[in-house]
Parts: C-alpha cells; structure tokens; sequence
C-alpha cells in the first residue's frame, strides 16, 4: 500500500477549462461537498500535508474538520504550476499573444520563460524536490494525504518523463478531490 496518497482539491469559484485561476479562489460549497464524498480515507493515514494555495489549504481544513486528522505542513513544494500573471483569470481566447508564442515553444525548449511564470524546467526541479519531501515525510510520519493541485500533482506523477511531464498532466487531467498514490521512488525499498 502507499505511503502517500495525493489529493486534488475541491471546485473553487469561478472555474472554467483552461482558466488560470488567481491564488485566492476559494472553495466553492460543491467544492466542501466534493471534499465529504471523497471520504473516507485509505486506512492509516496520519496527517495532511498541502498547498499554501488557497483552494488546497480549505481543502485540507475540510478534511480535518470532518475527520479529525492534523495539518503536519503547508508547503510552496505542492503550489500549483506558476501561470505567468499575464494569464491569471483568463481562458485560453483571452491569452496575451506573449503567452500564446511561449506554448508553441516550451516543449522544445523547457527553460524558456513567459513572462515571470515558472519554466516547466523549474517546475520539474520541484516536484523532483517535492518527492524527496513527501517520502522523507512520510518515513518520520506514516500515511499521508496531500492536497494540491491538478497540472502540479500530474507533473509529480510522471517525474519520470523529465520537464516535458507537463504535457503528460494537461493529457491525463485530475478530477476534483480524486486520489491517486504517489509511486515509490525506484531507488527506495517499498515497504
């Protein structure tokens, strides 16, 4: 069984395909229902760990609320893939055409930056990092949940695809409060 189980948060206001959405949308009350019908939990989880980004922090208070468990940590590791701010509350008709160039790019060369949004090499970085963090976590603490977000959580699940693991998360999207586990590194002995 995993160690660590990964959470995408609840509905948040305003949301729409392809929206990038400002960091302080929350939940909206479909989005607490979500989190209850998400319940219960795999056995033995411990504690939550979670995004500092709003809609992930409600999340995770939803989940204590309703089942007692702790909040071990808020981390930036798990926030959302930075969107350049030249994109935040817009869908993809109303992308700046600076934004629109650097998709056509970014697969062809992962470091290249929009604007001050995260490059999918930086990304990459971080979920690498994050990994080592959650597993390094759940060896001192036991079972894990963790809430984070869908583009950042699918990166994290397809580290091994490199930078280009971006393309794999838009492929394969994460429904709200859906749980996955996070594999075991393959340098780790499972168990």
């Amino acid at each position: 069984m995993a160690d660590i189980h990964l959470m995408r948060h609840g509905a948040y206001e305003n949301h729409r395909p392809g929206y990038h959405a400002p960091l302080d949308a929350p939940l909206t009350a479909e989005g607490r229902d979500q989190v209850g019908r998400s319940l219960p939990l795999p056995d033995g989880i411990t504690g939550i760990l979670t995004s500092p980004i709003l809609r992930a922090r409600q999340t995770a208070a939803e989940i204590t609320r309703l089942t007692g468990l702790p909040i071990i940590t808020t981390t930036g590791l798990l926030a959302e893939w930075r969107a350049p701010t030249i994109v935040l509350g817009h869908t993809p008709d109303t992308y700046p055409p600076t934004y629109r160039a650097w998709k056509e790019r970014r697969l062809e060369n992962p470091s290249l930056r929009c604007s001050d949004g995260e490059t999918l090499t930086e990304l990459h970085i971080r979920a690498t990092r994050c990994a080592d963090f959650l597993h390094a976590t759940a060896e001192a603490n036991g079972r894990l949940l963790v809430t984070s977000h869908a583009v950042f959580l699918g990166v994290l699940t397809h580290l091994h695809e490199g930078p280009t693991a971006f393309t794999a998360a838009a492929r394969h999207p994460w429904p709200f409060t859906e749980r996955r586990p996070l594999a075991q590194p393959h340098n780790r002995p499972l168990g």
